[in-house]
């Protein structure tokens, strides 16, 4: 029990703080909301109704009384509670419907729209299949809670609230002194013993995040697992996470057993003391057989719906503990956010400026160190040199996923800490080094760059990219699915994919980050004609691994160690003999040797 901490939340405060972050979504539902609870009010008092009609009924009908008239008005009073009963629980469910399902779908949204906010450094820590089974059962948990608390909890409460006032009213203040002892004896015990059970829950949700977590990781990494032949590594993970699960799933099905004796238990005694007295109450004269009538169903319509309480507030608590880690998810502030004061970038030429610029992923490793460079408008920068460089990070700081920790980056002289990251990220398009596609469409990867594209642009696009000749040779041409992450196609394709996103999306600044440096030289040659297309009249960042496919740049620009130690042409840097002659020298060589190996 030592580490019970680690594994159950203070689930008191938190839970109050996880309903109170649902109402804002339910608060657009408000007429609704009153409405069924009305209903439901309404439902109640049919229901409670029932049992006075049916003492009426059996007193009518005694045969120690002498006027034996069938009491019809009763009887139909009888039934047509029956139906209001019906009638208005299903009203109070219809009504209802909306909001349940309504507050779901804009949960789920809200979430999505907050993991899109969230940083890249979020995204780079994540786990994918632990999140999506969070927020799947977090969203699922909404409609639950709303459920429980609408169909059972309030339900029950109303009725518990009516009976103990018709028994206070109408009969000796036993009967409602007994009642509710028993009911606060059993939702005293019930809450207790369902806290004590949450922490076998909340094992079973870690531990299943965690196994889904392994499970999608070890699928998204097929191709790894099969190289080196650990399936069985793999499928020892995935089993050691559900042997947890199924551990903490045994111990909460056996606590609650445990839970549903003393239950019944409380409800037994409750229910016997009472019978008890009416039936002295009935053998001394005092009370009717209608009333013993009244009285004992008064306790079934009591006891029945709180017997499933226990059921119901460890499903509460359940749904509560689900929807918190959805809502701690919500509560994370991205790390890159607009400041309160952010306009539009105003785009004019494109000039592109880093002045001074520092950074780094964690303070104890600087990345880069006051880099300072201009890309004129129009013009095509390249930065090169060995891995590790902090050549990527240029781009990445320039999109604004990251933000500088000393310095600035200028856009037609605006910082881009001063403007909305909508406004930046359209001004810029990218060709990455590794290109993700949609598990969709060429034609609807393509156009993924602009949304409302015509398909004579997407098309135009492919052309400008090299790829439309090889599209429309496929059997099903641009409605060809490329299939999950773009396993379907080359590295050559995919690249050109991007390209064609790239000239389709047309922004005014393109940043090239080592787009040729998988591929083939045929490839390559194919693929610097298509971003020669897609560059003209484009202020444009080139980061480069082969340094043959950046020759003719306006200029080289040449980092190492976070700096840039070298700039020049690609002739003015040959002639510094420094890093850039160094590199160039060397690519030489295994070109050369690559070239070697290929002649028979």
């Amino acid at each position: 029990m030592h580490n019970r901490h680690t594994e159950l939340p203070d689930t008191d405060g938190n839970d109050l703080k996880t309903l109170r972050s649902l109402a804002p979504f339910l608060w657009e539902y408000r007429v609704r909301v009153v409405l069924a609870l009305t209903f439901l009010i309404l439902a109640k008092v049919a229901n409670v109704g029932i049992p006075l009609m049916l003492k009426g009924i059996v007193d009518a009908l005694d045969r120690d009384n002498m006027q034996l008239v069938l009491p019809l008005g009763l009887l139909l009073g009888y039934g047509g509670l029956r139906l209001a009963s019906s009638l208005f629980n299903e009203l109070r469910d219809a009504v209802f419907a909306r909001v349940r399902h309504g507050a779901m779908r804009k949960v789920s949204v809200r979430v999505l729209e907050h993991l899109h906010r969230l940083s890249l450094r979020y995204h780079l820590e994540r786990k994918t299949g632990g999140i999506s089974r969070d927020i799947e059962r977090g969203t699922r948990s909404v409609s639950s809670l709303l459920n429980y608390m609408v169909f059972s909890i309030l339900p029950t409460l109303v009725e518990v609230t009516l009976i103990a006032g018709i028994l206070l009213k109408q009969y000796s203040v036993w009967y409602a002194v007994i009642t509710f002892i028993s009911v606060m004896t059993y939702i005293f015990f019930t809450f207790r013993i369902t806290e004590w059970r949450m922490k076998y829950r909340v094992k079973m949700n870690a531990s299943d995040s965690r196994a889904n977590t392994q499970a999608i990781d070890s699928l998204i990494n097929y191709e790894t697992v099969k190289y080196f032949g650990n399936e069985p590594h793999e499928l020892a993970r995935y089993d050691t996470s559900l042997a947890e699960w199924e551990d903490a799933a045994v111990k909460s099905q056996t606590s609650l057993s445990a839970l549903n004796v003393g239950q019944a238990s409380i409800i037994a005694l409750g229910v016997t003391s009472i019978m008890i007295l009416a039936s002295s109450g009935v053998v001394e004269g005092d009370l009717s057989i209608g009333d013993l009538v009244l009285i004992n169903a008064f306790l079934l319509q009591l006891f029945i719906p709180l017997n499933f309480l226990g059921i119901v507030y460890s499903q509460l608590k359940h749904a509560i503990a689900d929807m918190q880690l959805m809502f701690d998810v919500l509560e994370k502030r991205p790390e890159i956010e607009d400041a309160p004061d952010a306009v539009p970038l105003k785009l004019r030429d494109g000039e592109v400026r880093f002045d001074r610029v520092s950074f780094a992923y964690d303070p104890d490793r600087p990345i880069l160190r006051e880099v300072s460079f201009t890309i004129p408008a129009g013009h095509r920068v390249a930065v090169v040199g060995p891995s590790g460089a902090g050549k990527s990070t240029l781009a990445r700081l320039l999109f604004r996923f990251y933000d500088v920790n000393g310095g600035c980056i200028l856009i037609d002289d605006q910082d881009i800490r001063s403007v909305t990251q909508q406004s930046l990220r359209a001004a810029i398009g990218i060709v990455p080094q590794d290109t993700v596609l949609f598990n969709d469409t060429l034609r609807y990867n393509i156009g993924y760059a602009r949304t409302d594209a015509s398909f004579e642009e997407i098309q135009q696009a492919a052309k400008l990219a090299n790829i439309h000749d090889f599209i429309i040779s496929l059997p099903k041409g641009y409605d060809t699915v490329v299939g999950e992450r773009g396993l379907k196609l080359s590295g050559g394709e995919k690249q050109r994919v991007a390209i064609a996103r790239a000239i389709l999306k047309n922004p005014k600044i393109l940043v090239f980050d080592e787009a040729t440096s998988s591929l083939d030289s045929h490839s390559e040659q194919i693929i610097l004609e298509s971003l020669r297309n897609a560059a003209q009249n484009h202020t444009t960042l080139v980061i480069a691994h082969r340094l043959s496919t950046i020759i003719d740049a306006d200029q080289i620009l040449v980092m190492q160690d976070g700096k840039i130690v070298e700039q020049g042409s690609h002739g003015q840097l040959l002639g510094h003999a420094g890093v850039y002659a160094h590199l160039w020298e060397l690519q030489q060589q295994e070109e050369e040797k690559q070239v070697a190996g290929q002649v028979p």
